[in-house]
């Protein structure tokens, strides 16, 4: 059964440069007319101001993002056999790209299922939902996104929902955070790259961990060997325990979060066997102001690691959040020893990869110290940028060796 409704919109003359492009949003000022009785959230037509077909997607009123597409072909009808060809589409690529066990399965518009982020730990699955059109459909990918685990001997266990963001208040929704099956425990054992954690999938940040930074964590372990390391913003110990189980010889870990800071606490007892005692400690502070005390009491560091959270969620803050950026990575730079390096990274889309670059030009010249690149990376493959979608690409990590002015 198509699941389109008979509602139609028609775009202005000139607009809709986005879906042309291969994205997936309409906003509201690209819109002519709309015709047709619908609901929001319903799934509508789409058409060029000529009448042209150019697929179909989620409409919401409420919304800025007046459609998020789902298709673009015109003869494509929505059915649950075609929500479940996109379903699968999204594991079959993880399979090929990324350690399955633990990872994002679906990605909203880079996987064409607008407002949709489901994460695997496991057996259990967290999903978060931010459109209204994809919160109807949630019952119906879901229960697919199952069968297609089942299908290839994956067994969901249960599913957990962290729509909580006040984003959701835009699409007309509540926030909401709870089971979506029988209750499980929520606090879920996982290992990557050789670590292991408990993840919070209830009262972690967003789905409870940040898998995006999987491959970014083992490219620093070979770096840690035999280093005293300084992981700022450690959330629940990540970075910090990669390098400690990759052989540092110190590791210091520091996040503002006492929450945090117990999680990551117990995370490094799980890898007790690992590491050896007292290699690791944990200090719960400000990183602001924690960098340059340690300068003033002349501590130094081989490596430093800066994962901070996004320091702009908007275009009208972006200017003020590179000063943030600016100032963490003169001072990290300057707390590396001569010869060491520096992992940093920025999480927000706003700051985008030329912007980030000349912020950290601008910290090395305030810190009279000379970058050499070693690595430049972005998000796991399991959350795949989508050309002509800038939303899906907001992760941007880099690795420098750290050289005084010679």
């Amino acid at each position: 059964m198509d699941l389109t409704c008979g509602a139609r919109v028609r775009l202005l003359k000139g607009e809709g440069r986005t879906i042309k492009g291969g994205g997936t949003f309409v906003y509201d000022n690209e819109i002519d007319v709309v015709t047709g009785d619908y609901e929001n959230g319903a799934v509508v037509t789409v058409e060029d101001f000529d009448g042209y077909v150019m697929g179909r997607g989620m409409i919401n009123d409420l919304s800025k993002i007046r459609v998020r597409m789902l298709t673009r072909r015109k003869d494509q009808p929505v059915t649950a056999a075609f929500l479940k060809e996109r379903v699968r589409a999204a594991w079959e690529y993880r399979k090929r790209v990324i350690d399955t066990d633990s990872c994002r399965v679906v990605f909203g518009e880079a996987d064409f299922l607008p407002g949709l982020t489901v994460d695997k730990y496991g057996d259990v699955l967290v999903a978060e939902v931010l459109s209204l059109g994809m919160d109807r459909l949630k019952p119906l990918v879901l229960s697919t996104l199952v069968q297609v685990l089942a299908e290839d001997g994956c067994a969901v266990r249960g599913i957990f929902e962290r729509s909580d963001a006040a984003v959701r208040t835009r699409e007309g929704m509540e926030p909401f955070k709870g089971f979506l099956t029988e209750p499980f425990d929520t606090k879920v054992p996982i290992e990557e790259n050789g670590v292991r954690y408990i993840v919070d999938i209830a009262n972690g940040q967003k789905t409870g961990f940040f898998l995006d930074q999987k491959l970014n964590r083992r490219l620093i372990q070979p770096i840690c060997r035999g280093m005293e390391v300084l992981d700022c913003f450690t959330h629940t110990g990540s970075f910090a325990l990669n390098a400690a189980v990759a052989g540092a010889r110190k590791v210091t870990a520091i996040d503002a979060s006492e929450t945090a800071i117990a999680q990551a606490k117990e995370n490094a007892l799980l890898n007790a066997e690992r590491i050896p005692q007292d290699c690791i400690s944990f200090v719960c502070g400000d990183v602001f102001a924690y960098l340059p005390k340690q300068e003033e009491a002349g501590v130094s560091y081989d490596v430093v690691i800066l994962d901070p959270p996004a320091f702009t969620k908007s275009k009208s803050t972006v200017q003020s959040a590179s000063r943030g950026y600016r100032e963490i990575n003169r001072r990290g730079m300057q707390l590396v020893r001569d010869g060491g390096y520096l992992a940093t990274c920025t999480c927000s889309h706003f700051m985008e990869e030329e912007h980030f670059k000349r912020v950290i030009e601008a910290a090395a010249r305030d810190a009279h110290r000379r970058l050499k690149q070693v690595a430049f990376r972005t998000q796991a493959p399991d959350h795949p940028i989508l050309w002509a979608q800038d939303t899906s690409y907001y992760l941007k990590f880099y690795v420098f060796q750290v050289l005084k002015e010679k």
